[in-house]
């Protein structure tokens, strides 16, 4: 923590007499110890807190001002943060030090001195500068920071009419240039957010420089200050409030001059601020990043509007020969739907609409503005929102309608969306959307809250609508999908009685509600299915038909696999992946259709399998080929991965070897299938174990096939010292400190598969992950007949379907005590 007594350098290194040091130091001791005790009061908090700091600051650098003896025609001024009396605990100090020109210059520099020493002898971060009037508004005019800096300036001692007059004529200069100040101010906005990204949707985000953040928000009162434009009053008060308090505990709790709340900070930041838990504290810290982002998009639309419209009066007022008035034209009005019409480039009320009678106009305002691509006016919202009736439940016909019109906007409907969500509408229209607004996702595969990726699956299911029979229920369950997240247990589980009531209230039969509660339950099942389970086995298959009932259910289901994933992140939805659904739901397809599953007994080895294990048996060595797998029916073949098929004679430890060298070669496991093939010989006949892979090069670059070999061979023979050689590439690249993994979690899946026992692993994805599972393997008397391996994230997922040598299923007891034993061996 950084210290707040007195750091008092020689008297001959300071820049003033006895007296004055004497002076000083007595008044930065009381300062520091009542700044200490404001600190740690728990009666004060939030505002009043910061206030009475900023008040306990301005009197100390007052006493330090005038026992510093200043010459006449000097100001000390609080600009930016401090200026507007907002300091967090550990806040720079914003300070100028003005003066008319008149005093002497040693005798302005001496004062700056006997200002700036205490402050740094006491440990404050100071950002400070000496300036004249003519020289600050100067330095305003080429550095825009600094006159945002100024329009917050605040005097503290000396000369306040100079200080007065400065903030007086910055305050002009800034609405003489808004119209091209202005568009400077949004430009560092926007690249301030993409270095920083959105506060709303951040695991560890940045309370000051984010999207949403309190830089924004003090852009907001710079526009306001331009006469202009001016933000949405409606919460952003609070909202910056919010943030402001976040960031003091966070300044208390770490005692370090930091805006990013870090993920191992924020349970004792919530408890500083007496909430429930970090989540809580997210869900409080997003809401208010939404109110600021919301009020900045319809704040710097409006400045767009009022620019535009200013640079077009000239040119008409030209047009028109300058006759008087030529600028007040009408205001087109284009009619969009009953009772909305287009105006400046919004979708607004028309002037015959009659909120207060029209329960369906909240929605089909909605509808058409976002069917046009058009931002909905935040007055017309907030208008509804205070006189429009709540609809009937059920939902009429129109209402109904509406909504899947909305949805199937696209991404137009965002803005949309986000418009409701600010006025309240859509907890209204949708109860239980309570429960998901603003809630984080911990994993880190995730880029929205909850609440922002439901609607991102709908604009995603949009684009995939002519692929269905009911665009209405893809559309619908998209947005329903992960709604159960707001409850304890299974989500999907939940989602499907809160769906089923939702579902009913808007309006859908009751064949519809069922169709739509079974999609939400199950919008996991193809992609879990596809990726964790062996698609050869007939029970899989099976599986998936009875619960989906219908194509119809399949073709809803599908495309909601893929929806959620798109608008879940770039890690969640892969070619391989697609290809893996994709064949999986072309065979629940057949099933459903009456088509008999072949069994996967009875097929004999490929050509290629059977080449390579006649090899393998006439060398006794292992023998390997390497192909890239296309994706199946697509016009650009696009490589998913890398087959890799290697047949060997049978041998202990065949499987931990190749998953080892493999990792080391960093070669992605994604799949694995391994059969026995025999083989006739002169002496009788010869088992050759052929192991078919389907892997990933993790930098694009795949290994030689000769390079392989050889490691395969070293592993074998016991040369080649696997956990050694990832140990120190894991040590190489230390793991950043954050939240401890949970503890690895082994499962026996029941009455998967008729063919073997169904294993599932649970772990913290890493290099070698199967190696260890298939090495734990090895002391166990069973046969691992095929491997699916599923990561997201930090995640992983590998399922093993393991036999008894003699190819029959694992008791329930005995698979249970494998399930304990590897649990115990990678924990």
């Amino acid at each position: 923590m950084t210290s707040l007594e007195p750091q008092h350098a020689t008297e001959d290194q300071e820049p003033w007499g006895s007296p004055l040091l004497e002076r000083s130091r007595e008044l930065g001791g009381g300062y520091a110890a009542a700044r200490l005790r404001l600190l740690q009061e728990k009666a004060r908090t939030g505002p009043e807190r910061r206030t009475a700091l900023a008040r306990l600051t301005d009197d100390w650098l007052a006493g330090l001002f005038a026992a510093a003896a200043p010459p006449r025609g000097t100001a000390l001024v609080a600009v930016g943060g401090y200026g507007r009396g907002e300091l967090s605990p550990r806040s720079d100090l914003d300070l100028l030090l003005l003066h008319d020109g008149t005093a002497d210059k040693a005798a302005v520099a001496a004062l700056a001195d006997r200002l700036w020493y205490p402050v740094w002898d006491l440990g404050l971060a100071l950002d400070h500068s000496v300036r004249t009037p003519a020289q600050a508004r100067a330095t305003a005019a080429d550095d825009l920071k600094v006159q945002l800096g100024l329009l917050d300036a605040r005097p503290l001692a000396g000369d306040t009419g100079l200080a007065a007059a400065l903030r007086s004529t910055v305050l002009a200069d800034w609405r003489n240039q808004a119209v091209r100040r202005l568009p400077e101010l949004a430009e560092l906005c926007r690249d301030r957010a993409e270095r920083s990204g959105e506060l709303r949707f951040l695991l560890e985000p940045d309370l000051k420089e984010a999207r949403g953040g309190l830089r924004d928000a003090q852009a907001l009162r710079a526009v306001a200050a331009s006469w202009l434009a001016d933000a949405p009053r409606h919460g952003l008060d609070t909202a910056r409030r919010r943030l402001l308090d976040t960031r003091d505990a966070l300044h208390l709790a770490t005692g370090r001059a930091t805006d990013r709340l870090a993920l191992q900070e924020q349970d004792a930041v919530a408890k500083e601020l007496g909430l429930l838990d970090a989540d809580t504290l997210l869900r409080e810290v997003y809401e208010a990043a939404g109110t600021v982002t919301y009020a900045s998009d319809v704040t710097w639309r409006e400045v767009g509007r009022v620019l535009k419209a200013r640079s077009a009066r000239p040119r008409l007022r030209t047009l028109l020969g300058g006759r008087t008035g030529a600028g007040k034209q009408p205001v087109e009005r284009t009619p969009l739907a009953e009772g909305v019409v287009e105006m400046d480039g919004e979708a607004v009320l028309a002037r015959s609409a009659r909120p207060d009678r029209d329960p369906v106009l909240p929605l089909r305002a909605a509808a058409a503005a976002a069917q046009h691509g058009l931002p909905l006016s935040p007055h017309a919202v907030r208008h509804l929102a205070a006189t429009a009736p709540p609809l009937p439940v059920p939902w009429p016909a129109e209402a109904r309608e509406a909504l899947v019109t909305l949805l199937g906007a696209g991404a137009p409907a965002v803005s949309v969306w986000e418009a409701l969500e600010a006025e309240g509408l859509v907890t209204r229209l949708l109860p239980d959307w309570e429960r998901v607004r603003h809630r984080p996702q911990r994993n880190p595969v995730h880029t929205w809250t909850v609440d922002r990726h439901l609607v991102e699956t709908a604009v995603r299911a949009a684009s995939l609508t002519r692929r269905v029979g009911r665009p209405d229920l893809l559309l619908v369950a998209a947005l329903l999908h992960d709604i159960g997240k707001g409850w304890p247990g299974d989500h999907s589980t939940a989602g499907e009685t809160i769906a089923r009531d939702l579902a009913a209230r808007v309006g859908f039969d009751r064949t519809d509600t069922a169709t739509v509660a079974t999609v939400v339950r199950h919008h996991l099942l193809l992609v879990d299915t596809a990726t964790r389970r062996d698609l050869d086995d007939p029970a899989t298959v099976e599986a998936v038909a009875t619960a989906v009932g219908t194509v119809g259910t399949l073709e809803l289901l599908h495309a909601l696999t893929e929806a959620d994933a798109l608008a879940t992140g770039p890690a969640a939805w892969s070619a391989w992946r697609a290809s893996l659904v994709a064949d999986l739901v072309k065979r629940v397809t057949g099933l459903l259709a009456g088509e008999p599953l072949p069994d996967p007994e009875a097929a004999a080895p490929s050509a290629e399998q059977e080449r390579l294990a006649v090899e393998a048996l006439r060398t006794g060595e292992p023998v390997l080929a390497l192909h890239t797998q296309p994706v199946p029916e697509s016009d650009e073949p696009e490589p998913v991965g890398v087959e890799l098929v290697i047949a060997l004679p049978d041998q202990p430890g065949v499987l931990p070897a190749v998953a080892g060298v493999l990792a080391l070669h960093r070669l992605t496991v994604r799949a694995a299938d391994l059969r026995a093939v025999d083989l006739p010989t002169e002496l009788g006949t010869g088992s050759v174990l052929v192991l078919d892979w389907r892997v990933a090069a993790e930098y694009g670059s795949l290994p030689q096939e000769h390079r392989l070999r050889a490691d395969l061979l070293r592993a074998l023979d016991g040369s080649l010292d696997i956990p050694a050689r990832l140990a120190e590439r894991e040590a190489a690249y230390p793991r950043r400190r954050g939240v401890a993994a949970p503890p690895p979690r082994v499962t026996v899946a029941p009455a998967e598969s008729r063919l073997a026992t169904v294993l599932e692993v649970r772990a913290q994805d890493a290099p070698g992950l199967l190696h260890r599972i298939g090495h734990a393997l090895e002391g166990a008397a069973v046969r691992v007949r095929s491997a699916h391996v599923s990561t997201l994230g930090a995640n992983a997922v590998d399922t093993l379907y393991v036999t008894r040598p003699d190819g029959s299923l694992l008791p329930d007891e005995e698979a249970i005590d494998l399930a304990r034993a590897l649990e115990e061996a990678l924990g």
